[in-house]
């Protein structure tokens, strides 16, 4: 999978990571999704994100919490 979805950049929110070609931060999606808000009306807040750019993140954030490195990983970024 191409991880090209996610664009971080200093210049773009700080390098907060956001959706490549938009300013919406990742972030917002988990948020949406944490208060129970479907992908389908997150898209419909934030027309600048493709449904294909949602579901990449959510897989490739499954693919870091299903890795065998996920305690590494864990322990890297606490």
């Amino acid at each position: 999978m191409k991880k090209d979805f996610i664009n971080i950049d200093k210049e773009i929110l700080g390098g907060t990571p956001v959706f490549s070609g938009t300013r919406v931060p990742i972030q917002t999606l988990f948020d949406h999704l944490e208060k129970g808000i479907t992908v389908d009306d997150f898209l419909e807040d934030f027309p600048s994100v493709s449904k294909e750019q949602a579901i990449q993140t959510l897989q490739f954030a499954e693919e870091i919490l299903t890795s065998e490195k996920y305690s590494f990983i864990y322990e890297t970024a606490a």
